[in-house]
């Protein structure tokens, strides 16, 4: 069994903020919502989810956009470029953005969300599809199923 740490590293667009997690996502995800679309300009958001104790900044400080409410977006003070989500009630998990990984090809959407909301010609490839996001209960079986692929 390799019991060996795997770290991967992002950053933003022009470097100032670098961060590493020190685990496998939990689940990958695209989401459709206008917001999603607004603050990538964009048709979705694609973003990794990890347990907070696996995720820091490395270098830099990034600063809270968006809306600027209890789900805290946090992006480039500089280039500002969308690194990360610390969700509302959700405090052990961090949800990055997965285009800021290095190598963003090897975190291929697993589920989207807001399809209700989505642009008509924008596909993903993901297997599993919400209107809006999966219930709270619906989560560990999801996550289960992303470790299982």
């Amino acid at each position: 069994m390799d019991t060996a740490v795997r770290k991967v590293t992002g950053q933003c667009r022009c470097g100032q903020v670098k961060f590493e997690v020190t685990s496998e996502p939990l689940i990958t995800m695209a989401c459709h919502c206008v917001g999603c679309q607004k603050m990538t300009a964009s048709a979705f958001s694609l973003s990794a989810l990890f347990p907070s104790a696996t995720f820091s900044v490395t270098s830099g400080v990034p600063v809270i956009g968006g809306l600027h409410g209890n789900t805290r977006h946090y992006f480039c003070g500089y280039c500002m470029s969308w690194l990360f989500t610390r969700p509302e009630g959700l405090d052990d998990f961090v949800n990055v953005r997965s285009t800021m990984l290095d190598h963003p090809q090897n975190y291929k959407p697993f589920m989207e969300t807001y399809t209700d909301e989505k642009l008509e010609w924008a596909t993903t490839g993901a297997k599993r599809s919400f209107k809006k996001l999966p219930l709270p209960e619906e989560y560990p079986a999801l996550i289960q199923e992303y470790a299982n692929k």
